[in-house]
């Protein structure tokens, strides 16, 4: 299983992204999900980038902190002995996360906001959404049992 990982431009201004970490804690949902073998696309980018991204893709004006774009067929995963299977792509915008639509964090660290906008993009690409209350609710349980396990483990 292959998480890939690129930046493309100031993602989060100044402040570098840890592209492997990100793509370490791909990986991990990828195989807490049971999936075998993939490629998965991570990429972080600036505001400009994922406003183009967003109006493209979903029809709505202005950045967004985190797209994904699931490539039916491939969540999974591909035998070992099998060909790569293409899950699809993650597009996560640091400094739009960082804002936070002006509400603070509640551990006031932006470490946590890219911890979760990879495992939902993550689990978005795995067929997850939050589109009624019973999928939102099962997605952001998920999303917490993952963050506990990954990003900040007891």
């Amino acid at each position: 299983m292959r998480a890939f990982d690129e930046t493309s431009g100031p993602a989060a201004g100044n402040d570098p992204v840890d592209t492997e970490r990100w793509a370490r804690l791909a990986r991990a949902v990828l195989r807490d999900e049971g999936v075998g073998s993939g490629e998965l696309g991570l990429r972080f980018v600036d505001a400009g980038a994922m406003a183009e991204l967003n109006l493209a893709h979903m029809g709505a004006a202005g950045p967004t902190d985190v797209l994904a774009f699931p490539i039916d067929g491939g969540h999974g995963g591909a035998p070992a002995s099998g060909p790569t299977v293409l899950l699809g792509d993650v597009v996560v915008c640091p400094a739009y996360a960082a804002r936070a639509n002006g509400d603070p964090r509640p551990t006031g660290d932006p470490a946590d906001e890219l911890a979760l906008l990879v495992v939902h993009g993550v689990l978005h690409v795995l067929g997850y959404d939050h589109a009624h209350e019973a999928e939102a609710a099962a997605m952001q349980t998920r999303e917490q049992q993952l963050l506990a396990a990954h990003h900040r483990p007891p």
